[in-house]
């Protein structure tokens, strides 16, 4: 196991976990990435738009400044030489993937960010029914590709 990277994930965890308790005490609103992103395209103008946009600017950054300052983004993809890789269903799968992702948030009414992280840690039984789905979802989705269909890793 990587010490650097649990220790990363760990200060990760920690700052999402203060980001969402500063937006749920200083404004009254939940750091679900679905519900923020939604508000700010589709529900304008509500006089909120301001810390909407700031928080996504925030999301997008955050891995540029650690990029900026030397710390890469990690490998992620178990090679030692690639970052990320090209997407392995090519780019239209990626997209379909995307709106399915999001046509999924909107008949959940939320995201993982919004259920897991905040929905859990206010003890709400629809979040966890919500994010018992997702990871549900998730592990049959990685056995079907790698055992079924016979891509992936």
């Amino acid at each position: 196991m990587d010490g650097m990277a649990s220790l990363q994930g760990l200060v990760g965890g920690i700052l999402i976990g203060l980001s969402a308790t500063w937006l749920m005490g200083s404004l009254g609103k939940i750091a679900g990435i679905s519900g923020i992103l939604s508000g700010l395209v589709f529900e304008r103008p509500r006089g909120d738009s301001a810390w909407r946009l700031t928080f996504l600017l925030g999301l997008i950054s955050g891995p540029l400044l650690v990029m900026a300052l030397g710390g890469g983004l990690g490998n992620v993809v178990g090679a030692p030489g690639e970052v990320i890789g090209a997407p392995a269903g090519g780019v239209g799968l990626m997209l379909v993937a995307g709106l399915l992702v999001g046509l999924g948030t909107g008949i959940g009414s939320g995201c993982t960010s919004g259920h897991g992280v905040c929905g859990l840690s206010r003890l709400s039984p629809r979040s966890l029914l919500a994010t018992l789905t997702f990871l549900v979802v998730a592990m049959v989705t990685v056995y079907v590709v790698r055992h079924v269909v016979g891509g992936g890793a």
